[in-house]
């Protein structure tokens, strides 16, 4: 999957600003692959403020690689605020050290709605953790699974950057 202007866009103006202000960052993934990871690697540069990340694309993974919560995953599916936040916070402290920010993605690409919820392909949220706390968004956004996915990671990369920002 080819990177578009936007999200290499987005990418760079992530890295420049975290390394103007010495931070890190730390990415968890469901629907997105490792394609959050690998925008974010693409720009030069990266390896000064990207600390790695996680893909947990079943959901077993996300509570045992991540430590989402069973009874919320039992409750809810891997499609929700909930295990978008908890995913987001483990990450940003799971990985050896403590990244900044932790940003996280978890949703439906389709073609078929999630098999636990019956949540329609399209819908997925994203959230970014910080010492300051974490921060949940849900979107939907009609399209392939390339559209989907792509859409997720310009969402994230705008919410990691609006978080920068609010530092």
């Amino acid at each position: 999957m080819a990177l578009s202007s936007e999200l290499t866009s987005l990418a760079a103006e992530v890295v420049k600003r975290l390394a103007e202000k010495g931070e890190r960052v730390a990415v968890a993934e469901s629907l997105t692959g490792g394609l959050l990871a690998a925008t974010l690697v693409s720009v030069p540069g990266a390896s000064k403020v990207f600390v790695g990340g996680a893909v947990t694309y079943a959901t077993e993974v996300k509570h045992a690689l991540l430590g989402v919560s069973s009874d919320v995953l039992g409750t809810y599916g891997p499609v929700c605020a909930d295990v978008a936040e908890q995913m987001a916070s483990a990450v940003r402290e799971k990985l050896g050290v403590t990244a900044d920010y932790g940003v996280s993605t978890t949703g439906v690409a389709g073609p078929d709605p999630d098999a636990f919820s019956g949540i329609e392909a399209g819908v997925f949220y994203i959230a970014c953790a910080t010492g300051r706390g974490v921060l949940a968004e849900r979107h939907k956004v009609a399209g392939d699974r390339e559209t989907v996915r792509k859409s997720a990671v310009t969402a994230a990369l705008h919410l990691l950057l609006n978080q920068i920002a609010a530092a």
